[in-house]
């Protein structure tokens, strides 16, 4: 009966050693199989948070908000573009050829002021590798009046902070995330078509999206305000954002050009402005910008918004976006000084021409037409 015991033990022992070994195996296997996943993604780095690309490997960038911080600390550029989506049509090959600069695309959709401060503060952070590199010789910045009067503190979107602080800690939510590695590491690897980062983000409108039969067709009209809006109401807020996410850039970086420009929005984005009300209000907006960032003799103005171009609705995709062609034209310009202000009185005089343009368009012709 005795031995009948021993043997009982014995082989609940062996089976407890068994589970237990099969337990570290398991975990054993597991550990090793998040070591190996985390070390390919910092390897291959798809978001560029640790270093720069690889050589030859294929990398997708399509995601802004997780792929600018890294590409703004580790990439090689003298230049960036900053703004909204205005700026995702610039090919960034034209600044090469026309302006000897090598520039990155940091172009955030829909970005307010506290967005562009954002990866203004990872462009000119000296730790980074970029600096360490080379200095930052201009910065190109769409200045879109229509969010300056936007809180200090509001973004288009929530940003993954674990890619733009320092803390290795929270990094586990990018070295282990499942579609960094299935949608920026193997789905490139299997398809081999990585992005021409000269064209990164660039919008999804191909060419025959842009016609006014497309425009008028998606275009919707806001609801006519009657009262109008204080010439003053948005001054105080834009002023804010100008001190607090914009002109310290400007002053801290006297090294730095500062190329600011208004984009060419359509005649359309002022009917918007004539239908809520706020011709005087915006027009002010506009003056009080340019006489804030003429002080500065680091800073270059542009006023694309009277060109001949606005009123043809067959160079745009909606009320606001522009085809490829213009934006090649506004570096162009850049390179040239053409369309440049340089005085408060050349502003006056470039937003009295805008002015003649609104007076002088026909809506009433636009909109009585079947789209």
């Amino acid at each position: 009966m005795k031995k009948m015991k021993e043997n009982t033990f014995d082989k609940k022992k062996l089976n407890n050693s068994r589970y237990r070994g099969l337990f570290i195996a398991f975990w054993a296997i597991l550990l090793v199989v998040v070591v190996a996943v985390a070390g390919i993604v910092v390897y291959v780095d798809p978001f560029f948070h640790y270093h720069k690309p690889l050589p030859g490997f294929p990398y997708v960038v399509d995601n802004q908000l997780s792929q600018n911080p890294g590409m703004a600390r580790n990439m090689n550029y003298n230049s960036c573009i900053i703004g909204s989506s205005m700026t995702v049509n610039f090919d960034t090959d034209d600044f090469k050829e026309l302006m000897g600069l090598d520039t990155l695309k940091l172009s955030y959709s829909g970005a307010y002021p506290k967005d562009d401060s954002n990866i203004l503060s990872i462009v000119f952070d000296e730790s980074s590798l970029a600096r360490k590199n080379s200095p930052v010789d201009a910065v190109f910045f769409a200045m879109d009046i229509p969010v300056m009067a936007a809180d200090t503190e509001t973004v288009k979107y929530e940003r993954p902070e674990y890619l733009y602080d320092k803390n290795i800690f929270n990094d586990v939510k990018y070295v282990l995330n499942k579609d960094v590695i299935m949608q920026y590491i193997f789905r490139p690897i299997v398809q081999r078509q990585g992005t021409d980062l000269s064209e990164a983000y660039f919008s999804w409108w191909t060419p025959e999206y842009y016609n006014i039969q497309w425009v008028m067709h998606t275009y919707e009209e806001p609801e006519k305000v009657e009262e109008e809006l204080p010439t003053n109401a948005m001054l105080e807020q834009t002023e804010l954002n100008l001190d607090v996410n914009i002109l310290p850039f400007v002053e801290q970086h006297p090294e730095t050009q500062f190329y600011f420009f208004f984009p060419p929005y359509s005649i359309l984005y002022w009917h918007n402005v004539l239908q809520e009300n706020s011709l005087e209000a915006t027009m002010a907006q506009y003056e009080y910008v340019a006489f804030r960032l003429l002080q500065y003799d680091n800073v270059h103005l542009f006023y694309f918004q009277n060109m001949d171009e606005v009123t043809d609705l067959n160079n745009y995709a909606d009320y606001s976006h522009y085809k490829p062609e213009i934006n090649r034209y506004m570096v162009e310009c850049f390179a040239s000084g053409e369309h440049e202000v340089t005085t408060y009185d050349e502003m006056h005089s470039e937003l009295s021409k805008m002015r003649g343009i609104i007076d002088e368009f026909d809506f009433e012709e636009l909109f009585s037409k079947e789209w």
